[in-house]
């Protein structure tokens, strides 16, 4: 169990931190908007704020704990992309490697021009997919659940990189192969199952399973002892039950934790599939804030680290100017892009005030979390209701947390 120090130890204010209490416990948990929330903050290296509100499943009364496991959907993103690049670190691969060249029969994709499955009219794209690209989302794939094209729809009625039996990365790659792409790599950003294809290129340069990679290499070392791809006989009951928020406004359920779809998988999405805890997702925070080392342990290089937290959008845009479609973990405005992350470049223009340089991203069943160097603070929500758009915790949970600081 974490152990707590006074905020004002570290630079905070406790009675503006018990508003996240009140605010959470108000609007959102009291009137039954979510089931639940855990919410930690740490500065300086020390955890200082700790709020468990509500129940884990409504149905059964159970309560929300420390140890409760959730979906972290696509916060799997940040860990999969810091997993690569310590294959990068290793010489194993350059950004600016075609994807081709560890996925042969991608080297002919094409790109969508007109029509719909079966029957498209393609192009030949400007360029090469490259492995910056999977990291950028600038590939020009794209996500099923987005309803925008006819290319996610295609992905919908083929059940791309969606979990069923027996179903594994080489089937989602070999299926991906068959379909033409959204845009040129590198012309646009979309939200994508590009970092799906990184689980699988991890897979291929490595010569180990994703599950085998991420244990050995982030889990392990930082005692990430609950945070897999499937839930353990052992860990079911603490396994939170997600919800969705219905036309009426109301909340149902989605998946069951006590009879939930993440058993006996095949398929290990790096985009999106990994369930933890708040104190698993803490310890990787904090490799990220100790510039990927914490307690003596290296993940990964410093500069390494920071040079995927920066901007890499083309001539330092926002996301405002380059991104398409209408669905991320984040807002657009003021915002860049890095290899794994979102990055904050401009609060003013992003209406909330974390720093310049402050790096995040959420997952779908609407958890979170940043890193802000400037201020050394960490900060990881957690809750299970989908989809992350119903609220923005994100703004909310900046505007009050950086009132705290004095």
């Amino acid at each position: 169990m974490l152990e707590l120090v006074a905020p004002e130890s570290v630079g905070l204010d406790s009675g503006q931190l018990s508003r996240v209490s009140e605010h959470l416990g108000q609007r959102y948990v009291g009137p039954g908007k979510i089931p639940g929330s855990i919410t930690l903050v740490a500065r300086r290296g020390q955890a200082c704020f700790l709020d468990i509100q509500g129940q884990r499943d409504v149905a059964r009364g159970t309560p929300m704990t420390e140890d409760t496991i959730m979906r972290i959907y696509s916060m799997s993103k940040p860990i999969t992309s810091v997993a690569m690049m310590t294959l990068h670190e290793r010489g194993l691969f350059s950004l600016d490697d075609p994807v081709h060249r560890y996925i042969p029969n991608w080297k002919d994709l094409r790109v969508w021009r007109a029509g719909s499955l079966p029957l498209f009219e393609t192009e030949r794209p400007a360029r090469a997919m490259t492995i910056r690209d999977l990291f950028m989302h600038t590939s020009g794939l794209t996500y099923d659940f987005l309803r925008a094209t006819n290319i996610d729809y295609a992905y919908r009625k083929l059940q791309v990189g969606l979990v069923r039996p027996g179903y594994t990365l080489q089937n989602m790659v070999d299926e991906l192969a068959q379909l033409p792409l959204e845009f040129s790599p590198g012309e646009r950003w979309n939200y994508s199952l590009a970092t799906d294809v990184l689980g699988h290129l991890i897979e291929v340069i490595s010569g180990q399973s994703l599950p085998e990679y991420l244990k050995a290499v982030i889990f392990d070392p930082l005692g990430m002892d609950d945070t897999h791809f499937e839930i353990e006989p052992d860990k079911v009951e603490r396994f939170a039950s997600c919800y969705q928020r219905n036309l009426h406004k109301e909340m149902e359920m989605n998946d069951d934790g006590q009879d939930s779809a993440y058993a006996n998988r095949s398929f290990y999405s790096g985009g999106g599939g990994l369930v933890s805890t708040i104190g698993d997702y803490y310890r990787f925070c904090q490799m990220l804030l100790g510039g990927g080392t914490v307690d003596g342990t290296r993940i990964i290089g410093s500069r390494t680290l920071a040079f995927m937290a920066r901007n890499h959008l083309p001539g330092g845009a926002d996301m405002s100017a380059f991104a398409t479609g209408g669905f991320s973990e984040s807002a657009y405005e003021g915002v860049g892009f890095g290899l794994g992350f979102a990055t904050k470049l401009d609060p003013v223009r992003n209406g909330y005030p974390g720093s310049v340089g402050s790096y995040f991203w959420g997952g779908l069943a609407s958890t979170l979390f940043w890193v802000d160097p400037a201020e050394d603070l960490v900060v990881v929500f957690m809750t299970q209701l989908m989809p992350s758009s119903t609220f923005n915790f994100r703004g909310q949970l900046e505007n009050i947390i950086y009132g705290a600081l004095t």
